[in-house]
């Protein structure tokens, strides 16, 4: 859901985000998408948001949580409502292509010090490709039907931001 939002992903990380969520269950939004950051440094974070506040209008709040964590709250793009959808549904392969192609198909990793090109996750998702498939089966010693996603279930849970239990999870580490 972030991919859309066209963020650079070198940038949200350099502000310390820490994931994305549909939901949070102290506030309420429809069709939005909440980022959670934690920065490290507060006054580059606040030169971040208000770069974003000019580049989108797009950004419906922004609030703190104890801890040093923001959660900036975005309103997502209402022609791709019915992809978002899918996407809970877990049917990542009828998005349409308008929404598909918002996600690169070639994706840059370093491996063994070098970096190199690679077919990126979402493009092999969204089109079922056979490298996924048969990862899949091998993996859960099972054969995919024509028509199986080869994706994991949209988790209604781990797509909740529940900031007691990130806590609670993060003094346990």
């Amino acid at each position: 859901m972030v991919k859309p939002l066209g963020i650079d992903r070198t940038e949200l990380e350099k502000h310390g985000f820490v994931n994305a969520y549909s939901w949070d269950v102290e506030q309420e939004y429809d069709n939005s998408v909440y980022l959670l950051f934690k920065p490290s440094d507060m006054d580059l974070f606040s030169d971040f948001l208000e770069k974003e506040k000019e580049r989108t209008d797009r950004i419906i709040d922004d609030y703190d949580y104890p801890g040093g964590y923001v959660v900036v709250v975005y309103q997502l793009d209402k022609r791709f409502k019915k992809d978002y959808e899918l996407i809970r549904q877990g049917k990542y392969s009828k998005t349409s292509r308008e929404f598909q192609e918002l996600f690169p198909k070639v994706t840059k990793i370093m491996k063994n010090g070098r970096h190199r090109d690679e077919i990126s996750l979402q493009y092999r998702i969204f089109n079922r490709t056979q490298d996924l498939i048969n990862f899949w089966e091998e993996k859960l010693g099972i054969t995919f039907s024509s028509d199986q996603e080869v994706w994991e279930g949209f988790l209604e849970e781990r797509e909740t931001l529940n900031i007691k239990k990130l806590k609670l999870h993060e003094t346990s580490n």
